[in-house]
C-alpha cells in the first residue's frame, strides 16, 4: 500500500534549498520491526530524539496531513515540543515529513536554542533490509529557508550529526531489548 499526500501539501523542490545533510545507520534489526518503531507512539516514546532526553509524550497521527508531536525534557528539565508534518508514507521504504519546534498545541516555532534555525526543514527517511538488518538514511533540506537560516544549517552539520549519532544509538538500544 502506498500513500501519498496532495500536491498541494508537499514542500516541492522550489521550496527546499541548499546542501541535504545525510546520515545513515545500519541497524540490527529487521525492517518490519525498525519500521514499526518509527511510526508507532509508544514505540516512539521509548527512544525518540537525542540523548539525555526524556520523551515526555508522543503523539501520532500516520497519513499524508497527520503530525508526530513530541514532548522532550532535558536532564536540566526544559521543556522541548517538536513536530512532523508527514506528506508522504510508504510503508516498510519510506517516510517524507516536514520537520518543525513547536508549541504544545503543535503551532511551529523557533529552536528553542537558535534563533536563526531554519523553521522547517524537510526530511526523508527510507528504509532498506539486507539480511535481517536495516539501513535507515535520513536526508534533511531547509523549506523556505532565509540565507542566515541556510547559512545556520550549514554551519550545524556536527551538532546534526551528534544529534542524530545519540538518536540511532538509543534506537539500537531500543530495539536490542524490545
Amino acid at each position: 500500500m502506498t500513500t501519498k499526500s496532495a500536491t498541494k501539501t508537499k514542500p516541492s523542490a522550489a521550496t527546499a534549498e541548499g546542501k541535504e545533510f545525510i546520515i545513515s545507520r545500519v541497524i540490527d534489526a529487521p525492517l518490519e520491526r525498525v519500521w514499526k518503531a518509527w511510526t508507532d507512539a509508544k514505540q516512539l516514546k521509548n527512544w525518540w530524539g537525542p540523548k539525555g532526553f526524556e520523551i515526555v509524550s508522543t503523539k501520532v497521527n500516520l497519513r499524508p496531513g497527520g503530525i508526530f508531536h513530541y514532548h522532550l525534557r532535558s536532564a536540566d528539565g526544559q521543556d522541548m515540543w517538536g513536530k512532523f508534518t508527514y506528506h508522504e508514507i510508504v510503508p516498510q521504504k519510506r517516510l517524507v515529513f516536514v520537520v518543525s519546534f513547536s508549541d504544545e498545541a503543535g503551532g511551529v516555532t523557533r529552536h528553542p536554542l537558535h534563533e536563526k534555525w531554519p523553521l522547517t526543514i524537510l526530511s526523508s527517511v527510507t528504509f532498506a533490509q539486507a539480511n535481517g538488518r536495516t539501513t535507515v538514511t535520513v536526508r534533511w533540506i531547509p523549506v523556505d529557508a532565509t540565507k542566515v537560516e541556510r547559512e545556520t544549517f550549514e554551519d550545524g552539520r556536527e551538532s546534526m550529526k551528534a544529534g542524530w549519532t545519540g538518536t540511532f544509538d538509543r534506537l539500537d538500544d531500543y530495539l536490542a531489548k524490545a
